[in-house]
């Protein structure tokens, strides 16, 4: 018996994000919040901790479901190509190449690829900012053993992280620069092209933790030469737990040792009983073994939806209405009574969605539970209130949350 591939197993909308995406750019916002089936019940500001699924996205896990309960692998080679179709969407996203993308668990696996890969010697050291997730941490500490000195730079006021701090933190044995795209609690984005520029006038390297900013604000690598880049998509970008991936640059390929590898990591990668250990020239040698399917595609779906909007209107069209819709919450907190925790610096470069506040005679957490009761969600981080704003909240959404203070 033959089977052939059914595509509306892998989409159930055969319409892709591009035909469907309104010309008009003040129609996309709604067009994208009809995606969010979230908006039903919740205003939702917790994208910087786990973000609700896009329905593109939930569609194509209940659809992996349904494939893999009723047929098992017969369309293996299908969820293959689809999750292999995120290394062409974050080369359009980032203008990287197809072969510098691998694909990852998420942000952690992800610098971990790196900092247990990269050539270090004894009596090198990295450069890594004060306050750190721990995840742009550990994975450096845990190079000690190595005889690898990390060295932590001091935060300015307010949680600030200066380039001019990195930079004048490099000597001799510096190898490379650590470092968030945006700040997890005070939300300040740091200036990276500036960065990546002046570090690598010194010949040292930069990692990027871009969780907090990924699909958020335009990233062009061939501009912005960046070495490495983590993230997954379970925050901004509207995907599931469990799948991300990493930039690594070919010219550093050759020299990043593979600590894990397996069938996956390998040239011949099906040739299971012959298969020679001959890794891979491109980003798929990190790959050791079995992919999360449903979550990569899962992934790529809500993908779409950020390219959808890139082709349509431009790249900085996503990172100027969420930047709006920051500052207006901002404005509406502080007629409200609320106390931003963070004072903005006046470069737009530092900005970013995340809102920080406190409201008086009230503690993060009480606020966070009240909100639950009232269908709003935020987070608590750092010693005030995070609210995480995305493209497709209403004025209704920023309504609600300025109500409950």
């Amino acid at each position: 018996m033959t089977f052939q591939s059914d595509s509306n197993l892998l989409d159930p909308d055969s319409r892709s994000a591009s035909d469907s995406c309104p010309t008009e750019f003040s129609d996309v916002w709604s067009w994208w919040r009809n995606q969010m089936p979230v908006t039903e019940r919740w205003a939702y500001f917790d994208h910087a901790a786990v973000a609700p699924l896009s329905e593109p996205a939930s569609d194509m896990m209940r659809s992996f479901i349904d494939t893999a309960s009723q047929h098992g692998d017969v369309y293996w080679l299908d969820w293959s190509e689809r999750i292999n179709q995120l290394r062409s969407q974050f080369a359009e996203l980032t203008h990287c190449e197809p072969d510098e993308v691998a694909l990852v668990p998420n942000t952690t696996a992800g610098i971990n690829l790196i900092a247990e890969g990269f050539p270090f010697e004894r009596g090198d050291s990295v450069v890594v900012p004060e306050g750190e997730f721990p995840s742009n941490r550990f994975p450096w500490l845990n190079q000690k053993h190595r005889g690898v000195e990390v060295k932590t730079v001091p935060r300015r006021d307010h949680g600030e992280v200066h380039v001019d701090d990195l930079i004048n933190a490099i000597d001799s044995s510096t190898r490379l620069i650590a470092v968030s795209w945006v700040g997890y609690a005070t939300g300040f984005r740091i200036d990276l092209d500036d960065l990546v520029g002046r570090a690598h006038q010194r010949g040292v390297l930069v990692l990027l933790d871009a969780i907090q900013g990924l699909g958020m604000y335009p990233l062009n690598v061939q501009t912005c030469d960046v070495d490495f880049v983590a993230a997954d998509g379970h925050k901004w970008m509207l995907g599931p737990e469990g799948a991300g991936i990493a930039i690594v640059r070919r010219r550093h390929l050759p020299t990043l040792h593979c600590c894990t590898v397996g069938w996956g990591s390998v040239k011949q990668s099906h040739a299971f009983s012959g298969a020679a250990f001959d890794l891979a020239d491109d980003a798929s040698r990190f790959e050791g073994g079995s992919a999360n399917m449903p979550g990569l595609m899962a992934f790529s779906a809500s993908v779409d939806m950020f390219l959808a909007v890139r082709r349509q209107h431009g790249p900085s069209a996503i990172q100027e209405r969420v930047l709006e819709r920051a500052s207006t919450l901002r404005r509406m907190l502080l007629e409200a009574g609320a106390e931003l925790t963070y004072a903005l610096p006046d470069s737009a470069v530092h900005h970013s969605s995340i809102v920080n506040f406190r409201v008086p005679r009230m503690t993060p957490a009480d606020f966070r539970a009240r909100g639950i009761d009232q269908g709003v969600v935020v987070s608590c981080r750092g010693d005030g209130i995070r609210a995480s704003v995305h493209v497709y909240n209403n004025d209704e959404d920023l309504k609600r949350l300025v109500d409950l203070v």
